[in-house]
């Protein structure tokens, strides 16, 4: 049987540091314990980023981006190209894309991919305003930047469907031999969609 070696506020702070993806029981103590150690460098900075991103961080209404404004900072940017719209699964997705600097569009997040085994329905995604904003006639072509996943493939496939009648060129990230691969350590799904995907020199 295990003994409790720390009061109730630090299992506390374990328990909830645990539920964060990547971390285990055993790296959630190691970082509670980290911060506890540390408490006026760490522990209270932290507590009070937290408390004032509770109270300032939304959703954005247009995209579904986090910012303390709305719309969120990107969408107010008039310096983005307006006729394209670079969709994503998560938030996580659209900043590795702003951070990479490849994309000079507009975003749209979905919230996720289809996964009717885990009751994930077209109605649970932010789909329909999807729609609605390719259909606003300043948009010319939706970029589905969508995992290369069977459900980010079937996410795609659906969210094409639905965009047709909107009449926007819909198109969607290459996949393939990424740069700086060697042949021999990719595996046969990615060399079979590079072979599909070639192109003229």
């Amino acid at each position: 049987m295990s003994r409790k070696v720390s009061g109730p506020e630090i299992e506390r702070v374990v328990q909830l540091l645990a539920r964060l993806p990547g971390l285990g029981p055993r790296s959630a103590r190691k970082a509670a314990l980290a911060l506890i150690k540390k408490r006026n460098e760490l522990l209270l900075p932290l507590s009070e980023a937290l408390a004032a991103a509770v109270e300032k961080i939304v959703e954005c209404p247009v995209c579904g981006n986090l910012d303390t404004v709305s719309p969120c900072s990107l969408c107010q940017d008039q310096r983005r190209d307006r006729s394209l719209i670079v969709v994503v699964e998560e938030i996580a997705d659209l900043w590795a894309l702003e951070r990479a600097g490849v994309v000079s569009g507009l975003y749209h997040v979905l919230g996720g991919h289809l996964s009717p085994l885990d009751g994930i329905g077209p109605d649970q995604l932010n789909i329909a305003r999807l729609i609605e904003r390719a259909a606003s006639g300043e948009v010319k072509e939706v970029l589905l930047a969508l995992n290369a996943t069977v459900e980010g493939q079937s996410t795609a496939h659906y969210v094409t469907e639905q965009l047709a009648p909107t009449g926007v060129l819909v198109s969607r990230l290459a996949q393939g031999v990424p740069v700086g691969g060697e042949l021999d350590y990719l595996d046969e799904g990615t060399l079979a969609a590079a072979i599909k995907a070639r192109r003229p020199l």
